[in-house]
């Protein structure tokens, strides 16, 4: 049965899926937004912030758990733990906003924009 197993699959192995929302993340932490998919996006949110909230925490700890998550990449961990887990230090939840675009020309798949707020 699949109770509470309500992730999407984007037709990739497990290994593969992990990977691309792992490499979304850095790329949202890297730049502030990206331009994705629909799907993929609301399938990053929750990824997106609980490394914030993870982030937000003080510690030794909590950066190391980060960069095992990240792939060692000290980059991103440093700007999540720098510069925007300090901004939403006062905010429980809903670091990030998704802006839908409309449906893309060659396949029709739906667009949207995901940034930290």
């Amino acid at each position: 049965m699949r109770h509470g197993n309500h992730n999407r699959k984007f037709g990739r192995e497990i290994q593969q899926r992990e990977a691309l929302l792992k490499g979304l993340v850095l790329n949202i932490v890297e730049k502030g937004k990206i331009k994705t998919t629909l799907a993929k996006a609301k399938e990053l949110r929750p990824h997106a912030e609980k490394f914030v909230t993870l982030a937000k925490k003080p510690g030794l700890a909590s950066r190391r758990i980060l960069l095992s998550r990240l792939y060692n990449n000290a980059k991103a961990v440093g700007i999540l733990t720098k510069e925007i887990a300090p901004k939403y230090k006062d905010r429980v939840g809903g670091y990030t906003r998704i802006t839908k675009l409309g449906a893309r020309k060659s396949d029709g798949a739906e667009m949207a924009i995901i940034e930290f707020i």
